[in-house]
């Protein structure tokens, strides 16, 4: 159930029949509707909705927007949609509907009813995947992992809110550079604590947890390895390694409430031969061209500032050359909207990737980059830049262990992923209102508390569905119950927008209301009829509270 779509459909029913109406009387001439929309205005004295559609047929009926929608005004009859309050024109012709209560007293019965399912929008009938983190298994989840695994969790929620069958996926890098460097490093750290005079690659990963991978590798190995042919010993470490980190990743996504639906390897696309299979498509179809004994894509048609290399002149392929045989991996097998989560490190790399799937007859569109910007840690005004633990980088493990997954998730959502995020470790820890997750939380918690209180004064809570909403006539009633309507619009719109802090923002919304509300107005102990009316405005604020932060991965308690 979406309140909004059903109010806005009826809106829009009454306008095009004000428009055929105007047209058999002749007061309009137009061959066809526009595509017009009814929207909610940012400002709240423009209305409840607005419409544009005024402005949209001002060249075909050949007349003034603001004549076009006064027109349309004397058209409607007495407002035939019983919750118009009023409607007017404003500006150059956009036409602003003002509603009355009414339109929002059945919503509470049926919110009661859906519960938990209560933001869930009807099925599209499409499937979505959404790739994230998809972190390098050669080191520990850093703050850019945390953020976009965040992201991604959150936003493969909304998507199944708006109504798409969602896949999550995890793109393990386990082929091309990165893993010689790996084993470079592995085999270097090997040798050289079991006795071994080896230099370390100057290139090489040096961080902490490459060491105590090998310190396990030894106790399983001992130096057994030492005298094995290089490449043999190389792949043992890198097996071993490999397993290892993988582990560690889903271990520590898990803590942070995050499973993926499938884990896709990169080393399938080699040995299955994709890869060489799409670049030969895109040879046949003129897209790559030879130069200098490496082959290239032609990027630049595709709005890239320069062609990129996708088999290099010793014939391995580029990472490039990889993720396109990738991508259009994932469209053979059905999604009909495909959504990567990235670093903004990457926002070179889109336009080419968009291009590369249009090349292979694949709309464009269909792919979606969210590319996210850097974390930067603090402790109040200090910032925080290396682990004390391990003298480096601080990790998704450390963060939860130090703030909870809670607030981490919280925290990493509520700005756009396009801003740089300024995490606070010690608001993070604060009970306070001024720590937006501890007032989202602590607002379900008092309401909780609410009806702990009414079961105890034997309050019977049993007849609270049919209570009468028409008795909620303040306006932080209004307000509330007005904000809830909006929850199943909001993941649409998120959706839509790839917005995920579209959602935490809402939620920090609705829990303001409520603790204007709670501070104004008593619940227990007033009318019996406005008592059960209340309690069921509370009811459908805590199952909204909660279903919000089901979306952001986060917690609802009902003590704090």
């Amino acid at each position: 159930m979406n309140p909004i779509l059903m109010i806005r459909d009826s809106i829009y029913t009454v306008i095009s029949s004000a428009l055929e109406k105007a047209r058999e009387t002749g007061k309009l001439t137009y061959q066809t509707l526009p595509e017009f929309v009814i929207e909610v205005p940012r400002e709240k004295g423009h209305g409840d909705f607005a419409c544009n559609v005024a402005m949209l047929m001002a060249r075909e009926a050949r007349m003034a927007p603001r004549k076009i929608a006064e027109i349309i005004l004397e058209m409607i009859d007495d407002h035939p949609l019983e919750a118009i309050d009023k409607i007017e024109v404003a500006g150059a012709g956009f036409i602003n509907i003002f509603l009355d209560r009414s339109w929002l007293y059945p919503l509470p019965a049926r919110i009661y009813q859906m519960g938990d399912r209560y933001g869930y929008n009807e099925s599209l009938g499409l499937k979505a995947q959404v790739e994230f983190v998809s972190a390098n298994p050669t080191g520990n989840l850093h703050m850019g992992n945390a953020r976009g695994g965040a992201i991604g969790d959150t936003m493969a929620n909304i998507l199944a809110r708006a109504g798409y069958q969602v896949e999550r996926e995890f793109y393990v890098n386990d082929a091309g550079n990165q893993i010689e460097i790996f084993a470079d490093s592995l085999e270097a750290r090997y040798l050289q604590r079991t006795g071994q005079n080896v230099p370390f690659p100057e290139n090489g990963y040096a961080g902490q947890d490459v060491v105590e991978t090998v310190k396990n590798i030894i106790a399983t190995y001992k130096k057994t390895l030492v005298d094995l042919p290089q490449e043999e010993r190389r792949q043992i470490l890198v097996d071993y390694a490999l397993k290892e980190k993988l582990a560690y990743i889903k271990d520590s996504l898990q803590r942070f409430g995050i499973s993926y639906d499938v884990w896709f390897n990169e080393q399938t696309l080699h040995d299955s031969g994709k890869i060489n299979e799409v670049i030969d498509l895109l040879k046949q179809k003129g897209y790559i061209y030879e130069e200098a004994g490496a082959w290239w894509f032609k990027s630049t048609m595709f709005g890239d500032e320069k062609d990129e290399v996708v088999i290099r002149s010793n014939g391995l392929p580029t990472y490039f050359g990889a993720d396109i045989a990738y991508h259009k991996d994932k469209f053979e097998r059905g999604f009909d909207r495909v959504i990567n989560v990235w670093g903004a490190d990457h926002h070179g790399h889109v336009s080419r990737i968009k291009g590369a799937m249009q090349a292979l007859d694949y709309n464009p569109d269909s792919l979606d980059i969210l590319l996210m910007q850097l974390v930067r840690l603090y402790r109040g005004k200090k910032m925080v830049r290396m682990s004390k633990r391990t003298g480096t980088t601080v990790s998704l493990d450390e963060l939860i262990d130090e703030v909870g997954r809670d607030a981490a998730r919280f925290f990493f959502v509520m700005r756009s992923p396009d801003s740089h995020l300024d995490f606070d470790l010690d608001l993070a820890k604060e009970e306070s209102q001024d720590n937006p997750v501890y007032y989202v939380q602590y607002a379900h918690a008092r309401i909780c508390s609410i009806f702990r209180q009414a079961e105890a004064a034997q309050v019977s809570l049993g007849d609270i569905a049919s209570a009468d909403p028409a008795l909620l006539v303040e306006e932080e009633e209004s307000l509330l119950l007005r904000k809830i309507a909006d929850f199943p619009e909001e993941n649409v719109i998120a959706a839509r927008t790839m917005a995920p802090h579209r959602i935490a923002r809402y939620v920090l919304d609705l829990a303001g209301l409520f603790h204007s509300f709670y501070n104004h107005h008593r619940v227990l102990g007033v009318d019996p009829e406005l008592q059960a009316a209340r309690l069921l405005l509370m009811y459908i604020t805590r199952i909204t509270i909660k279903n919000s932060l089901d979306v952001l991965g986060v917690n609802a308690p009902e003590r704090m």
